[in-house]
């Protein structure tokens, strides 16, 4: 340290001579000690480091000589400069001897303070120096050891970041490559170090032209650059990269190029993917809008009134959307056939007891699914009306059989009122036979008298499953007779697509309500209840994408009766109301009057007390 005093060692027998000395020594920054024998001065040399010792050559017991060969014989002593304080005439034999024994000078009495003075400031000196030497070491070693922490701290980061991070110089040459490096693009260290980017192919001819040119700057601060490429793996894939570069200058002399490289494939990829899933939802909703607006002009052409086109086209369409319902859970890949049926069953088209059905279990394409669904549907409806299902003894037998990549279905109603062919063949028909393959023969009817028979053979989008057995299904328990209606109510409507307002009101007003009051957003909603008493509550999924959790949250907390309805299945909705009824969209609008009959029959039930 720089305050840390200098120490110098008298070693005299006589006080009268240590006094004298220290006389002549004192000045700041320098500490005398002194010891009367050698015992006494190798004790004070363990414990202090001194910069001169002043031995007396005739000393009782061990004697200077003796005293400078024991402190040269000693790893912590041997160091010490030793002058030699003698009142004897000196003869060439002691001078050798005082040398041999490791002094660096002599000092005869009576002492000459000058001479004194000189020698000892030489050592002072040295000692001064050697102690700022020491200082400088020890801060050359405490920045040696930060510098090596924020290495390895450096090193770390750059091991452990998702960034590949690369240094060359001005011809290119690598010379770090980061453990990132080495997991995004599979070269060790040893492969790249020294060689030139395009020496292993890492970097094609143009890449490395492009960050040539970087090193052309003229600017006393050089820019920055940023650029995408794409690498050449290990294993021989491309790898798509985002390369930020920093040109690093010496006097003005750009010498190196450090390189941050992010691996961009997956990214990339997931844009590719994100593209084409986007052009393959407008291709599918344009379709959709498509089908909605051919079934809307077929069912309202061979419609006898409004009343009996309202019926066909909102059938169709909730078996449409119910099939929807059922691919997008399959996040429209194949969905089996079962499960087709099986909402068939659920929505009331299909009776259980009366359907029979067999046949190896097998999945459906998306464009298949929908088409049978329609087709299911105009089965189960015109079975219902005209056929097998019309009287309490008709039954439906519905069997498929998949052979060589084709399934062939068939439709078979027996115990019906006699059957005779149509004159014509309606739209219906014409939903039926769109299930097929697409040819001629790919549906038939075949109209006996005790029952219609549909074949239809389906070749594409088939796929056969490993399951034996078709799943059971528990069809959906019909809510019963409503116990009133929901005349002279004031219904919230908490919806933000104005069409499907408008056509709930309109539903709400015919049923009877009172009032509807309709409400866009949810700060709208609050608003309303915070003035408004309501006697039910209809809520959409979402308004806007924000959840309506809040406002579900309020109504139960105000005890009104609230329904879900939105074309989000349950997993969607606000968590905490699985007990409130979900109407699903596009909705039929007997199930809306019948699903809020009942929910005004509940809250209408008297509390029993516990």
């Amino acid at each position: 340290m720089p305050d840390t005093p200098i120490r110098f060692l008298i070693v005299d027998d006589t006080v009268q001579n240590i006094m004298a000395l220290e006389a002549l020594l004192r000045r700041d920054g320098l500490i005398i000690d002194s010891a009367r024998s050698a015992a006494e001065a190798l004790e004070l040399m363990l414990v202090n480091e001194y910069a001169l010792a002043f031995l007396d050559v005739q000393m009782p017991g061990t004697d200077g000589y003796e005293l400078a060969e024991l402190m040269r014989g000693t790893e912590r002593t041997r160091s010490v400069p030793i002058i030699f304080v003698t009142a004897a005439e000196m003869d060439e034999a002691r001078r050798f001897r005082g040398y041999e024994a490791g002094a660096v000078d002599y000092i005869f009495k009576p002492i000459d303070p000058m001479i004194l003075k000189s020698k000892a400031e030489v050592f002072f000196r040295i000692g001064r120096q050697a102690r700022d030497l020491e200082r400088q070491r020890d801060e050359m070693q405490a920045i040696a050891r930060l510098r090596d922490r924020a290495m390895a701290r450096l090193r770390a980061h750059a091991d452990n970041s998702p960034l590949a991070l690369v240094e060359c110089d001005s011809e290119l040459v690598i010379r770090a490559w980061s453990a990132g490096a080495e997991r995004a693009f599979g070269f060790t260290p040893d492969q790249v170090l020294g060689r030139h980017a395009s020496a292993m192919g890492w970097l094609d001819a143009e890449a490395c032209a492009r960050l040539s040119g970087w090193f052309d700057c003229d600017d006393q601060t050089p820019p920055r650059f940023s650029t995408a490429i794409e690498a050449r793996h290990a294993d021989g894939r491309r790898v798509s990269c985002e390369l930020y570069g920093s040109v690093l200058c010496d006097e003005g002399e750009a010498y190196s190029l450090s390189l941050q490289i992010l691996d961009i494939t997956e990214r990339r990829q997931a844009e590719e993917v994100r593209s084409l899933l986007i052009g393959e939802l407008n291709h599918r909703i344009k379709n959709t809008l498509a089908n909605v607006q051919s079934i809307a002009r077929q069912s309202l052409r061979q419609s006898d009134s409004l009343a009996a086109f309202e019926t066909s086209f909102t059938g169709r369409l909730q078996a449409l959307a119910r099939a929807h319902s059922i691919l997008s859970d399959a996040t429209w890949s194949s969905a089996p056939l079962d499960q087709l049926i099986d909402d068939q069953i659920r929505a009331g088209t299909l009776d259980p007891d009366r359907l029979h059905r067999s046949g190896p279990p097998v999945e459906l394409a998306p464009d298949m699914m929908l088409r049978l669904a329609l087709t299911l549907h105009e089965l189960g409806t015109n079975a219902a009306k005209y056929g097998a299902l019309s009287t309490p003894q008709g039954r439906v037998d519905l069997n498929w059989t998949y052979h060589s990549g084709c399934l062939t279905l068939t439709w078979r109603e027996t115990g019906g009122p006699p059957v005779t062919a149509p004159d014509r063949a309606g739209f219906g028909t014409t939903l039926i036979g769109a299930a097929g393959s697409g040819d001629a023969n790919a549906a038939q009817a075949d109209w006996r008298p005790e029952g219609v028979v549909w074949t239809i053979r389906m070749a594409d989008g088939v796929t056969p499953l490993n399951r034996e057995t078709p799943p059971e299904v528990t069809p959906a328990q019909p809510l019963p007779a409503p116990a009133q209606g929901i005349e002279g109510c004031h219904v919230l409507l908490v919806e933000d697509e104005p069409l499907v307002a408008m056509d709930l009101r309109f539903e709400l007003e015919d049923a009877g309500a009172r009032q509807v009051t309709i409400a866009r957003s949810i700060p709208e909603a609050r608003a309303l209840m915070a003035g408004h008493s309501f006697d039910l509550a209809l809520l959409d999924g979402n308004l806007g994408g924000q959840p309506v959790g809040e406002v579900a949250d309020a109504l139960a907390r105000q005890s009104v009766p609230f329904c879900f309805v939105s074309g989000y299945g349950r997993e969607h909705l606000p968590s905490g109301h699985d007990d409130a009824p979900l109407i699903e969209k596009p909705f039929r609008p007997d199930i809306l009057r019948d699903v809020l009959a009942q929910m005004l029959a509940r809250s209408a039930r008297p509390k029993v007390e516990v």
